[in-house]
This record gives C-alpha cells, structure tokens and sequence, in this order.
C-alpha cells in the first residue's frame, strides 16, 4: 500500500462488501492489508470506520458517510486520469435517437447508420421511421431527417440536398389506359392514393405553380410510399412519387415519368437536433454522418 489514494480503494470496497475477507478476496489481497488499510484511515480520519468483533465487522455511520464520499471522489479522479483514447471511447458510447420518413429512412438513412455503427459499436442506434413529424422533446429525439418546410427557431438544421416529385406509370399500364394529356386527367385514370395517418384521408398531389390535385378514383390505398411504388411497378395505378423511390426504376424502364413540365418544385432535405449548445460527441458524430452520407446519396437532384 502505497498512499491514502491506495487506502481509500481498498476502504470503498471493504464498505460494499460482506467482511474484510471478501473484501481482500475481491482486491486479490491479503485480509491483513485490508485491515491495515482501514487503520491507517482511521488513524488519519481520527475516528472509527468499522466495528469489529470476533464474529462480525460493520461499518459505523462515519464510515458509512466517507465510504460515499470516497467513491465519488475516487470516481472523479479515475476520470480524470483516464487515457485520451478511453476518455474518446467512452464520450462514444451511449444510445442515439433518430427518425426519419419511412421509405427515405429504410433506403438511404439506416446505410448510413449501419455502417457508423459498425465504426462505433459503443453507439446504440434507435432510429424510429415515420411520416409524420415527430415531438423531439417529447419523444426524445437527438436527430431528424425531414422533407419540406421545417421552421423551429431553436433546432440546429443543415439543408442536405432536395427530393423531386414525379407523377410515374408503369409501361404496361400507359400502353393500356394512355397518357394523362393534363393534370386533370388523372382523374378519369387510375391512381394510387397515399393516406395520412394522422387523418385518415389521402394526402393531395402536388403540382407546379402551387397546383394540387385528389386523385378521384384511386385503384390502390396505402399508408406506405414504397409499397405505392410496387403498386406503380405492378402497373395497378399511375403514382405520384419522391426520385429516391422512383429513379432505379425509371433508369431501368419499369417506369415512366409522366407530366414532366407539370413537377413541382423539389422538397428540400433537412438533417437536424432539436437542441442547440453543446451535445453529447456521439449525437454529433451520428449528426456529421448524416449530414456527409446524404450529400454523397446525391440528394442534391443530381
């Protein structure tokens, strides 16, 4: 035993454990250090850290006291001279929520979150997939990925790239039933309508010049973008959706865009925190990676 520090170590863990022995036991000491670390300590304290009998020790409510306040201070120091790359593992590890749009999340989102926790497997990834914009203090959220207009004077955001509509049909399905001449005759075709869950009504279609249209006659009703694809893909319904859904397939022929002059204009992307100042480093990392990975995806209508 080299120093009180040492003295005190040893104190602590003779407090949570059953008698000296254990304790010794759990140091990989001897009992007699044990025993000569306490009275060293209550030789400097001045006072009784335990009572001691031939059958039992218990500690006495002094010791109880500095027991507490020797395990806080020693747990400050540990930290203190923690090495750099510990202090850096640690600062990494923890839980990190985010949410995202559905469809957006699952295609371009949780890649980068796969691979940033394979980088980082002290953070715990939690993303939750929604359409619908989330309560960040509420629900706790430490980053957001959003399409469109996202005002909160509060939130950190960064404007990642932007998301282009388009009205798409299947080739067998145009051969079959035409091509929409106008906006207003998608009403007389067949469409697919995307339902708000919030309101249990279709969203509207989105046009230029502030144009939107409610598709009349759906043929196929869902509450998730990327199965309207499939319904588009399967030529059920001609379907309004975002580039990141639609662009392999238009590329490959399975879809074609249809009312081209008639698009509205793009959405921007939006990568956020709900909190300003300083933030824990691991939401900061899995912020600077979304931000970075979305740029790459080509958000940006490239």
């Amino acid at each position: 035993m080299n120093s009180l520090q040492d003295a005190l170590r040893i104190f602590v863990a003779a407090a949570d454990a059953k008698n000296f022995r254990d304790a010794a036991t759990r140091l990989g000491l001897s009992p007699q250090a044990v025993t000569r670390a306490i009275r060293r300590l209550e030789d400097h304290f001045g006072e009784t850290l335990f009572l001691r009998t031939t059958r039992q020790t218990r500690i006495t409510e002094f010791g109880t006291a500095k027991a507490a306040e020797a395990a806080a201070t020693l747990s400050q120091l540990d930290e203190v001279l923690r090495p750099a790359e510990k202090r850096a593992a640690a600062a990494m590890a923890g839980r990190v929520r985010i949410t995202a749009p559905r469809a957006l999340g699952r295609l371009l989102v949780l890649p980068i979150l796969t691979r940033l926790a394979v980088e980082h497997p002290g953070i715990a990834i939690d993303i939750r997939l929604s359409d619908e914009l989330s309560d960040a203090v509420d629900e706790q959220i430490d980053i957001g990925v959003r399409m469109g207009v996202l005002s909160h004077a509060r939130y950190v955001m960064r404007r990642v790239g932007k998301v282009a509509f388009g009205v798409h049909a299947s080739p067998a399905l145009i051969e079959r039933v035409g091509l929409p001449a106008s906006v207003d005759a998608l009403h007389a075709l067949p469409t697919s309508a995307l339902i708000n869950r919030n309101t249990n009504r279709p969203w509207h279609w989105f046009f230029s010049r502030e144009r939107t249209l409610l598709p009349q006659q759906p043929a196929f009703f869902t509450d998730d973008p990327a199965a309207e694809c499939e319904a588009a893909l399967a030529g059920i319904a001609f379907a309004q959706l975002p580039d990141y859904l639609a662009r392999t397939h238009v590329r490959a022929g399975r879809l074609v865009e249809v009312l081209e002059k008639d698009a509205p204009p793009p959405w921007d992307v939006m990568v956020y925190r709900p909190q300003r100042g300083p933030v824990p480093a691991r939401v900061r990392r899995v912020f600077d990676a979304l931000v970075a990975g979305l740029k790459d995806d080509g958000q940006d209508g490239s």
